[in-house]
């Protein structure tokens, strides 16, 4: 396949003063793998370890394509699922592809749809349990209550009804890779299953089987559809990791996906938080080191420092812009919410010194103004900070890395922004 515009340079990794063989630190017990790194896609360069901001339906909600360059996004990840339902993957196509169809020219991810099909299909909507549940066989089945479920997996593929008019739809690995290329993102995930920590053992083990099998489809379809779309930019494929909170499942789908022809790989699946970095290990000591690992849906200030120490050199979340429309804002101090009446009178910015669009312009006061009265720039300029600020602590760790202060500068963010 023609995949010379699709590139991953390893840079630094994290080192001990003392200088440790391999540019490796031990502590508690594991290896600590941070690195940095440029992956190289045919509408430019991600220096790694980056937050990707989410544009779930080719946009960032509240905010323009124009706004998160200025506040030093480098790359956008759509959804495949929401887009394949509206406005459709054929005009996307048709517009060119995603990038030129939001007029974003920077690197653009697109993920499978999976998460999606799960999720809404069992009625749980975004929110997994991210806590360790006594699993059994009766989980296996489960939805949310007062809900209908509206996905059920064969080892084929999924059959869904649409959340938006219950229309019924099937995706196959086939489809998924057909979408993604019509979607035109420089990276696409392959089609897997997501399972939850409610999952029954036997489950995760039937499962991670069923998206091994769905992993070679993949790829073969996404080599046949590279050949067929030859006149378009190549689109790099991560096969992704599920596996659960299972060390021994983790390491096979690793070794198993790892032996395929992947351009890099995405860390998936429920996850307890306080094994959040030990998986991430599990993962990272199996994989290709010469290839990207992307961790999905991550960006909270301590599992941003514990993902980039294990390994993962980019990672995805909405949640810089969900807070804001719940007028929350990140701070080095903790996050804080706006719509408290202690910022009534508060003529300062969000955050002295933060340099986005937002603290450059408006206050406190100002904001917390719209928010009362319901006005819609307010999910915009706490966004705009938003974004900012996590794609900032992320360069300011990929920094950190390369002048060898990564561990003082952890313990300096994580102590204020947590005190």
């Amino acid at each position: 396949m023609p995949q010379s515009d699709f590139s991953f340079t390893v840079g630094n990794r994290l080192t001990d003063t003392a200088g440790p063989t391999a540019g490796h630190i031990e502590a508690n017990g594991g290896e600590f793998n941070g690195r940095t790194g440029t992956i190289t896609t045919p509408h430019g360069e991600i220096q790694t370890p980056a937050f990707i901001a989410v544009g779930t339906k080719a946009t960032v909600k509240a905010v323009l394509p124009e706004s998160m360059k200025d506040l030093g996004a480098q790359a956008l990840l759509a959804n495949a699922y929401h887009l394949y339902l509206q406005p459709g993957a054929d005009v996307l196509d048709e517009a060119g592809g995603l990038g030129k169809f939001m007029n974003w020219d920077g690197p653009t991810f697109t993920d499978s749809g999976g998460f999606q099909v799960m999720s809404l299909g069992s009625g749980f909507k975004k929110v997994i349990n991210m806590d360790a549940v006594a699993a059994d066989s009766g989980a296996d089945d489960r939805v949310a209550a007062g809900k209908e479920r509206l996905a059920h997996v064969d080892d084929d593929g999924v059959w869904f009804k649409s959340h938006l008019n219950g229309d019924r739809h099937r995706f196959t690995p086939e489809i998924s890779m057909q979408v993604q290329h019509q979607l035109g993102a420089d990276i696409m995930f392959a089609f897997d299953e997501l399972t939850t920590l409610m999952n029954s053992r036997g489950y995760q083990e039937s499962s991670l089987e069923r998206t091994r099998l769905w992993a070679e489809r993949c790829v073969a379809e996404h080599e046949r559809l590279t050949e067929e779309r030859s006149h378009r930019p190549y689109q790099a494929l991560f096969g992704v990791i599920q596996g659960a909170q299972y060390e021994d499942l983790r390491r096979k789908a690793c070794r198993d996906l790892g032996s395929m022809n992947f351009d890099g790989f995405g860390i998936g699946g429920a996850l307890e938080k306080e094994n959040l970095g030990t998986i991430v290990r599990w993962c990272n000591e199996e994989l290709p080191e010469d290839k990207p690992r992307h961790l999905l849906g991550i960006s909270e200030p301590d599992d941003i420092f514990t993902a980039i120490e294990n390994g993962a050199d980019t990672f995805d979340c909405v949640s810089p812009t969900r807070v804001a429309r719940n007028s929350a804002f990140y701070t080095p101090d903790g996050r804080k919410n706006l719509s408290n009446a202690r910022f009534k009178r508060d003529f300062t910015p969000l955050v002295e010194g933060c340099g986005c669009y937002a603290c450059a312009n408006y206050t406190r006061a100002y904001i917390h103004h719209l928010f009362k009265a319901n006005e819609m720039v307010s999910h915009t300029l706490i966004s705009i900070h938003n974004e900012r600020f996590t794609v900032k602590l992320v360069d300011d760790a990929r920094l950190a890395i390369d002048d060898g202060s990564f561990f003082e500068f952890k313990s300096e963010v994580l102590g204020r922004y947590y005190a």
